[in-house]
């Protein structure tokens, strides 16, 4: 299978199938696939960068890149990180990770990038730079911990 193609794009530049591969694979995942019914749209995806990761025209991956003061203050964020299950055997997580950095980077500037993250992908996160902040906190009924990338 060859490696994904990555496209960062505003809101405003997603088309109409973008938008709804992407909230289709959210949905499928956050919602469906870990029996967590949560307010997906809250918002945010207005203000943010939308990294969709393609291999051979299909969706596999997507990270939502926000600006600092969106999540949090001082610091832009990393959220709703996701890989279609039908991808999930070619372990294109941090390659989707390293490139959500990344466009952190070079879009916000950031010096640290904060991220909440599903505890049971603690040691994903720490392979890809973050540490752990404080104590594992529900979200959703799914317990988090909030990481930074300085």
């Amino acid at each position: 299978m060859e490696e994904p193609t990555f496209v960062t794009k505003t809101f405003n530049e997603l088309d109409v199938n973008e938008l709804y591969a992407l909230l289709k694979l959210r949905m499928a995942v956050f919602v469906v696939e870990q029996s967590c019914p949560y307010q997906d749209l809250d918002d945010k995806d207005q203000l943010s960068l939308h990294l969709l990761g393609y291999s051979n025209g299909q969706l596999a991956l997507y990270a939502r890149c926000l600006p600092e003061g969106i999540s949090y203050p001082g610091s832009p964020a990393i959220g709703r990180v996701v890989i279609d299950p039908a991808f999930r055997a070619n372990k294109w997580g941090y390659a989707l990770m390293q490139e959500a950095i990344r466009v952190c980077r070079e879009h916000f500037a950031a010096e640290k990038i904060t991220i909440s993250a599903q505890y049971y992908l603690l040691n994903f996160y720490q392979k890809c730079g973050f540490t752990a902040v404080g104590d594992v906190y529900p979200e959703d009924d799914i317990p988090h911990i909030k990481m930074i990338l300085d």
